[in-house]
């Protein structure tokens, strides 16, 4: 995997590729995540190129004073500008949204979407991000270990050890993410952001799209995926197994989707 910058603001944010064959693929993280969550779904495509660029705020690249889904999705159009366009543009939870408001606001960029566990449609502050923000909440005002303690003996805790353990684990493994000020903000304020777009954006799209949701996953209900894949036209709806059951499972029927999708992408006549 190759590591590269890109220069935004005065800040250096981190680019990851790889690959060699198939469509230009960009995809991106979800909320806290990486290039390491990029590349676990990518193991399973083989030698297929894609890249990726980590937010700011998360891996290598610093935060800087702006947090914004609009702010991350400007990167990486700067990005996608920079090695050509268009692209097959994709991503997990944030990383959905990210795709999403590019679709809309930036089309020459984007010639298909992968949508995976999207968390947000078009509102902001969707209910499904709550979880996401009371955590942060709790590592803004209290001490670790109180903060910790606090979210572990709550309700939300409670019901996702029922509902979505897959979600409790990532919930927990935010209290050990550093800097601990840095996750609060940005668990606060992207979880009451939104991508800035509307339903009648979402059905005006002309491109292709894969819209893949699970179960048991209260972050990213499969009814947003199902909602999403409504919305846009030629949309492809695929429910994956529940990661929070089998996540091998799991990801290897996400990158068997892929695959695919990526293949009838890379088959079709270029756009007139």
């Amino acid at each position: 995997m190759q590591i590269s910058a890109l220069l935004r603001d005065g800040l250096d944010l981190a680019e990851y590729r790889d690959g060699e064959t198939g469509p230009a693929l960009v995809f991106q993280h979800g909320l806290c995540g990486g290039s390491g969550q990029i590349s676990e779904v990518m193991q399973g495509l083989g030698s297929q190129r894609w890249q990726g660029l980590e937010c700011r705020g998360h891996g290598m690249s610093p935060l800087g004073d702006t947090v914004s889904i609009a702010c991350f999705a400007d990167d990486v159009a700067a990005m996608i500008e920079a090695i050509g366009a268009p692209v097959v543009l994709g991503g997990i939870s944030m990383g959905a949204a990210i795709a999403t408001r590019l679709a809309v606001t930036r089309p020459d960029l984007v010639r298909a979407l992968i949508l995976v566990r999207p968390a947000w449609l078009v509102d902001d502050a969707p209910q499904n991000m709550a979880p996401n923000a009371e955590v942060g909440m709790l590592l803004e005002m209290l001490p670790l270990d109180q903060a910790r303690a606090f979210f572990a003996e709550g309700e939300t805790a409670r019901r996702l050890e029922v509902e979505a353990p897959d979600n409790l684990a990532s919930l927990k493994g935010f209290f050990n993410r550093r800097p601990q000020l840095e996750t609060a903000r940005l668990l606060t304020t992207i979880s009451a952001d939104g991508p800035g777009i509307t339903a009648e954006d979402l059905r005006g799209l002309r491109i292709p799209a894969l819209v893949c949701g699970c179960a048991q996953d209260a972050v990213h209900p499969m009814q947003h995926a199902q909602a999403l894949a409504a919305l846009i036209p030629q949309a492809r709806l695929v429910e994956l197994p529940a990661k929070a059951r089998d996540k091998v499972a799991h990801l290897a029927a996400l990158a068997d989707a892929m695959t695919k999708f990526l293949k009838e992408i890379d088959d079709a006549p270029p756009a007139t």
